[in-house]
């Protein structure tokens, strides 16, 4: 039984790879030709994508006013006794929700995070 699981497994690899390696050497060639089309450079990654974007853009900002509570206890003008777990949460929860929104709404990147900055005062 093991024996038809390996051969069926190599077969099937085997037709995979063939196709895999015709669609690669078509694009090598059309790049070659001066054919090959390749999306645009400002071409939307998708939702999550641009999610991810927005709120890589919005990170530093953020640590700055809600830090978390070891980089809190290392600043020596904050209280460290204080928990700033919370406001953090808080603030990443409405910073999130509204660059979800504003991405459902067809804002950029660079606009979402904006929208997330003014939803907790940054």
């Amino acid at each position: 039984m093991n024996t038809v699981r390996w051969l069926m497994s190599k077969v099937i690899g085997f037709l995979f790879s063939q196709t895999i390696d015709h669609k690669n050497r078509k694009a090598a060639a059309d790049r070659e030709g001066g054919t090959y089309e390749a999306g645009s450079a400002y071409q939307s990654a998708g939702f999550e994508g641009d999610y991810h974007a927005a709120t890589n853009l919005l990170k530093q900002r953020m640590d700055k006013s809600f830090p978390d509570n070891f980089h809190a206890r290392l600043g020596s003008q904050t209280n460290s006794m204080y928990d700033y777990g919370e406001d953090r949460a808080g603030a990443v929860d409405t910073a999130s929700t509204a660059i979800a929104m504003a991405l459902r709404n067809g804002a950029t990147v660079s606009q979402a995070a904006e929208a997330g900055a003014a939803s907790v005062g940054i």
